[in-house]
């Protein structure tokens, strides 16, 4: 590699790499016209680059010998650097990346929503520890007004979050479309499976504000206002922070339902109007599209969606 880099310092422009493997040809047939028959060109054109490259290295790389060529003392040193040289960019070239995710020790960074982190991380971990013991997994926390720009500068590998216009380049995939409901503590709140309108605005509630304002999702959608006692920037610790409390959280059904897993006393009950959330994407860089440990992570995403 050093002897590439020099040798286009000195020669510059002039060294063509197409008469190295021209000249490989050569001295390995012994024959202009058995090289021009092997890289399909004629053989005054196999002549033509042989006179260029001897040009270039100021030096004869032949000579006559019987009735074929043999390499001068100048041509077999550039045989023994060259050929190896050009046999590695060509298994560069044309030998497929090989991945195994049981060996892998890929770091791979994922940009997750606090929505999506509650029920992807766990689930992903499970997959890794059985079908890639050594990757590891870097979480960046996006939400729809930062991811584009995270994943266009590639911050990140893939991200899971609702996204708004992406920049050119960005592949998506729909996981599925997620719906809300209310989530209380049932100690404090008489439990039902749905509540009706009055009941609802009636409550305090906690709501999930990305502005760090008092509107939250029922504010932005339905142009409805709520009892606002308390504003909070991620959906993930609704369950624990409304536990004990007479507050109603308007939240992400799978969060929900990992949040009454972990909380006994909480309950969920169906929103008296419509509020269906918009896509949970998987989104990734074009760049990566052929990357075969990002493709595992994506395959491993849409496994757990599916779920």
């Amino acid at each position: 590699m050093v002897y590439i880099c020099d040798m286009n310092a000195n020669y510059g422009p002039s060294l063509d790499l197409n008469l190295l493997r021209v000249f490989v040809m050569v001295a390995e047939r012994k024959s202009v016209t058995a090289a021009a028959s092997e890289l399909y060109l004629t053989q005054p054109a196999v002549s033509a680059a042989l006179r260029r490259l001897v040009d270039t290295v100021g030096a004869p790389l032949f000579a006559r010998q019987g009735r074929g060529l043999a390499l001068t003392a100048r041509g077999a040193r550039l045989l023994a650097v060259a050929k190896p040289l050009l046999a590695s960019l060509v298994e560069a070239t044309l030998s497929p990346e090989v991945f195994d995710p049981k060996t892998s020790e890929r770091t791979l960074r994922i940009g997750l929503s606090d929505v999506a982190e509650v029920w992807l991380v766990p689930a992903l971990l499970r997959i890794l520890g059985k079908e890639a013991p050594r990757m590891r997994v870097v979480v960046v926390p996006v939400q729809f007004r930062t991811v584009g720009e995270v994943l266009a500068s590639r911050r990140i590998d893939v991200a899971v979050t609702v996204a708004d216009d992406m920049p050119v380049g960005i592949q998506r995939k729909t996981l599925f479309i997620g719906d809300f409901v209310c989530l209380f503590d049932s100690r404090h709140v008489r439990p039902r499976k749905t509540m009706n309108e009055a009941t609802y605005f009636a409550h305090e509630h906690i709501v999930v504000s990305y502005n760090g304002d008092l509107r939250g999702i029922v504010e932005d959608k339905l142009h409805k206002t709520r009892n606002v006692r308390c504003s909070v920037s991620s959906f993930a610790n609704l369950g624990a922070i409304i536990e004990g409390t007479p507050l109603l959280a308007t939240i992400p059904r799978r969060v929900a339902g990992f949040a009454r897993v972990a909380r006994r006393h909480l309950r969920t009950a169906e929103l008296p109007f419509d509020l269906s959330g918009a896509p949970m994407e998987m989104l990734w860089s074009s760049v990566d599209e052929d990357d075969p440990a990002v493709a595992f992570l994506r395959d491993a995403i849409l496994r757990i969606a599916a779920r």
